[in-house]
């Protein structure tokens, strides 16, 4: 009985260090950062730290392992719930990169940070290779079953591509911005982006949503 709970407290604890770390890189950003600023965020020392994670590089590889499995599951569990339809299944899958849960400051800061990085970082490319890949070959299934299903003139990998790259420049925008808007704002931009490729499915967001 008391090795599960051991095991419990040390998920817990580890979990504690990466939503501290969060918030650190928000504020100083992945090169400044420190094991010390972020036992200091965390309320535990230094060694506590390392005990849990070994290293600053350690650390930060679990940090964006710990975003990207929280995003796999955010847009997954959207798109399950959003019943057999491929249209409804792609509204959802883009309106679970806008969930509140996800886009918080701290974590846009983060993925921010890590999207810096990765090109000169393999081992940051490696962790959400994977991931990504199974991400952009769901959305352009369901680009396909929407742009078959209305007879669209389009390719839709290109579609796939566009809605990507607004919901990207969005994030990137809300992070930006000297007056950044909010995550339903930045929904409503791409709810715009898939009217106009799709405008036989969805409406735009002005109208009532979904036609």
């Amino acid at each position: 009985m008391d090795k599960p709970r051991r095991t419990l407290a040390r998920d817990q604890r580890r979990q504690q260090v990466i939503e501290a770390t969060l918030t650190v890189i928000a504020t100083r950003g992945l090169a400044r950062l420190t094991l010390t600023d972020v036992a200091r965020e965390a309320g535990i020392s230094h060694g506590l730290v390392l005990f849990h994670f070994d290293s600053k590089e350690n650390l930060l590889s679990d940090v964006l392992a710990y975003l990207a499995d929280e995003y796999q599951r955010n847009w997954e569990s959207a798109v399950l719930a959003a019943g057999p339809k491929a249209a409804d299944q792609l509204l959802a899958m883009i309106e679970a990169d806008f969930h509140p849960a996800v886009t918080t400051p701290a974590r846009l800061a983060a993925w921010c940070a890590f999207w810096g990085e990765a090109q000169s970082r393999p081992a940051y490319q490696e962790i959400c290779g994977a991931r990504d890949a199974a991400q952009i070959a769901r959305m352009e299934g369901l680009c396909a079953a929407v742009v078959k299903d209305g007879d669209y003139a389009l390719d839709p990998i290109h579609c796939a591509r566009i809605l990507r790259l607004v919901i990207e420049g969005i994030w990137l925008d809300m992070m930006t911005s000297e007056s950044p808007y909010s995550s339903e704002e930045g929904r409503r931009t791409v709810q715009t982006a898939l009217s106009l490729c799709f405008p036989g499915h969805f409406a735009g967001p002005t109208d009532s949503g979904r036609q």
